[in-house]
Order: C-alpha cells, then structure tokens, then sequence
C-alpha cells in the first residue's frame, strides 16, 4: 500500500498517543483489567466478612465454658502460634462449618484481651 508522505507523521502520532494513553491510564488513570477488578472485589468481600464475623467469635469465647483454660493455652503460646490455638480452641469455627478459618482466627485474636484474665 502506499501512503502518501503527508499521512505518515499522522498515523505514527496516532500509534504513539494510543500507547502513552493505555500506559497513563494504567498506571495513573485507575484503569484495570476484569480479573484485577474481581480480585480486588473478592479480598474486599472477604475482609468485610471477617469484620462482620469477629463479634460471633468473641461471643464465642465470652459463652465458652472452658474460657479460662483455652485463655491460659492461648496466652502460653508463642505469637506465631496463637492463631492456631484459637483455632484449636473452636472459636474460629463458624456454625454451619467444619473447619476454622485463619483469616477470622487473626482478627478474633487481635480483638480478645489475651493479658486480662
């Protein structure tokens, strides 16, 4: 195909503006992609759970018969180890399932008063 000489500048400008443009709206523009959009949506949706989750657990731990020896258990682990014994504990476990979840487990733990008795 020929073009004529007048028309080159144009098309090269037109192929460098729509790359600075994609470049500055990902970048600055707040652009994203669809899986970037669903990703963040899910660890939004995900962490507003937990946070509506943390006063069952506390209530959990507050109604607990065993509280003080769980307390103690928890208290006597090492830090890293603290969010599993909340697990261990069953305060973590939600009604309805069978398995503790971490996520909750660290922001339950983050709430209860471990030095109070």
């Amino acid at each position: 195909m020929n073009t004529p000489e007048w028309l080159k500048p144009g098309i090269y400008g037109a192929i460098v503006g729509a790359v600075a443009i994609g470049i500055v709206g990902f970048s600055w523009g707040g652009w994203m992609t669809g899986s970037s959009a669903d990703e963040m949506a899910s660890e939004m949706s995900h962490s507003s759970v937990i946070s509506a989750l943390v006063p069952v657990c506390l209530e959990k731990s507050a109604n607990d018969s065993d509280r003080f020896a769980k307390m103690a258990t928890i208290r006597e682990a090492s830090t890293y180890k603290r969010r599993d014994a909340v697990m261990d504990a069953g305060w973590a476990t939600m009604p309805g399932s069978e398995s503790a979840d971490r996520d909750l487990a660290q922001a339950c733990l983050s709430d209860l008063k471990i030095d109070a008795s």
